[in-house]
């Protein structure tokens, strides 16, 4: 038989959590307006990658197999190869250092952390209990 956990009753200063999520709501608005900016820092940086991919495949094309030409209806020509493996090494492929945040992921976040810290700072209580400092810790 599994032995049933004790359950875990935790006092959290309400102050605290209303600081908290004020936080984590700057944190949210913060985010979503800079993610056009990182986009575009990404897309800078994934393109500078891209071109050094090119170069490297390109300085190898003698070692190309699965060699496929395509002639386009408008007169233009795709050329698509493979490098075995081994033949280049490619350099760290950058990644994204931000959330992308929907608008109605940040309405809907925003409208709940919003409506958490009004609902705390009505509370006459000097703690919140466990259950609702579960329901609201996603945001922190």
């Amino acid at each position: 038989m599994a032995r049933q956990g004790k359950t875990i009753n935790v006092k959290v200063p309400r102050t605290k959590v209303v600081k908290a999520l004020e936080q984590a709501l700057i944190k949210l608005e913060t985010n979503y307006k800079n993610q056009d900016i990182e986009q575009k820092k990404y897309d800078v940086t994934y393109k500078k990658w891209e071109q050094q991919v090119i170069k490297l495949a390109m300085a190898k094309f003698n070692k190309a197999v699965d060699l496929r030409v395509n002639a386009r209806y408008n007169g233009s020509v795709s050329i698509n190869f493979d490098i075995p493996a081994g033949e280049i090494n490619l350099p760290e492929e950058p990644s994204r250092h931000y959330d992308s945040i929907s608008d109605w992921q940040y309405k809907e976040s925003k409208e709940e952390i919003e409506n958490a810290i009004r609902v705390l700072k009505m509370c006459e209580d000097e703690y919140i209990n466990t259950g609702t400092y579960g329901n609201i810790s996603k945001y922190l």
